[in-house]
């Protein structure tokens, strides 16, 4: 296929960027900067700008454009970016698409989302018919997914990837927490009972690939493995991994004060379910943490 990928720079983009080529496939990706070649596309979402003759003759366009969720307060301003950062790219995106003739449209749009579309759910498991919770992130989930809007009202299929959290050594939570756990200052952060949606960052890939390829898949699917552990479940898996204790419990109060209100994300906990791909015949290549664990290690 030709397939048009934003965001290809982030940890996502760049795991499912090397899959993709070596698969095969006629890789664009869209820039924020002057092009170096020409498989590069300039765009600027924050103002909308994206000529849909870019997007002639692209079968598949993947979207997973957005600001990083941690590692930094969500002052006012934070908040503003991570939303702008997702709803204009994906509005972006889709209108140009629709813009388009329907003979020359891409087929698909697979584009971000996140599991915190369903806020905490405590020990109740969800899948993808569950409502959105009602605070911040699951807000901004619902209107990045609705800017999908004008893709979906041309007719292309479109699915929403609402991620987990991917597990690999070279980044997203897995990356700082292998420091700390060989430094043996690993332990369950506040109770230990929330929920972690944790997935295998060669499942994501695969998953992604799966559904690129599956033209009867569109809504949301939630990229998460089949079997969500627990915050002290997954300390205990990931001590035993890298052959350290896991004795130093984090308080919650001290999440709070460090991180305010992106602490809810690291205290509270969703037991999401695939429930899509599970029906859809996908097959885990990492079905369990421990085994998620030792391939990302």
């Amino acid at each position: 296929m030709r397939i048009l990928l934003a965001g290809a720079s982030g940890f996502l983009g760049t795991a499912l960027r090397e899959r993709l080529k070596a698969d095969g496939h006629d890789l664009r990706q869209l820039v924020r900067r002057t092009p170096e070649n020409g498989d590069q596309i300039p765009w600027t979402p924050s103002s909308g700008h994206l000529d849909p003759a870019a997007l002639r003759g692209v079968d598949a366009v993947i979207n997973l454009a957005g600001a990083s969720i941690g590692g930094q307060r969500w002052t006012a301003a934070y908040k503003r970016k991570l939303r702008s950062s997702r709803v204009d790219s994906t509005g972006t995106l889709a209108r140009a698409i629709a813009a388009l003739p329907a003979d020359e449209r891409p087929k698909v749009l697979l584009n971000g989302s996140a599991k915190g579309w369903y806020g905490d759910t405590g020990d109740t498991p969800v899948e993808e018919d569950a409502p959105p919770a009602d605070d911040f992130l699951a807000d901004l989930c619902r209107v990045w997914e609705a800017a999908t809007g004008p893709a979906e009202q041309a007719g292309v299929r479109v699915v929403h990837l609402r991620s987990g959290l991917p597990l690999d050594k070279r980044g997203g939570l897995l990356q700082p927490l292998v420091l700390l756990f060989k430094a043996g200052l690993g332990g369950r952060i506040g109770s230990g009972k929330q929920y972690i949606p944790w997935i295998s960052l060669a499942d994501w890939v695969n998953a992604t690939v799966f559904l690129l390829e599956r033209d009867d898949i569109s809504g949301p699917v939630n990229m998460v493995g089949p079997a969500p552990a627990t915050n002290a479940e997954f300390t205990r898996e990931l001590a035993a991994a890298v052959h350290r204790p896991a004795i130093i419990p984090v308080p919650g109060f001290a999440i709070q004060v460090a991180l305010g209100e992106f602490s809810t994300e690291i205290l509270t906990g969703t037991r999401a379910l695939p429930g899509v791909l599970n029906r859809s015949g996908y097959v885990f290549a990492h079905p369990t943490l421990a085994a998620a664990l030792k391939a990302a290690l």
